[in-house]
């Protein structure tokens, strides 16, 4: 290898290396890696550790839904696996269909009939 190639691979090596700490930087900044460093990886509803490879199925939720609100201490984000963040987006889905309300709360008995109705009459004649 000439010392002109060793140079080339050299200056490579260099932009390589400083890309990739680019990235990093880059990385460091999005709110899922600064929530990684803020919180222990572990999922804020069902309680299941992450780690390595698994860590990819740990995600950040946003308290208020909204993506863009991004404090830098992280007060509006909690860590939650895949599968307990699909299930709070489901249930937040569903209160924005029924509205406030709880679906199938409040609501009278479709049947007229009462079994119990006059059970507190008898049991007064019994004393």
């Amino acid at each position: 290898m000439s010392q002109n190639e060793r140079h080339t691979e050299t200056e490579r090596q260099k932009q390589i290396i400083a890309e990739a700490r680019r990235n990093r930087e880059l990385r460091e900044k999005t709110y899922r890696e600064r929530a990684l460093k803020l919180f222990p990886h572990v999922c804020g509803k069902c309680g299941r550790e992450f780690s390595g490879k698994k860590l990819k199925e740990l995600t950040v939720h946003h308290r208020d839904h909204d993506h863009d609100n991004n404090p830098p201490d992280g007060s509006n984000w909690e860590l939650l696996c895949i599968y307990c963040h699909d299930n709070e987006h489901s249930r937040h889905v569903d209160a924005e269909w029924y509205g406030a309300e709880v679906p199938g709360g409040d609501q009278e008995s479709a049947s007229s009939n009462k079994p119990f109705a006059g059970l507190a009459a008898l049991l007064k004649k019994k004393e």
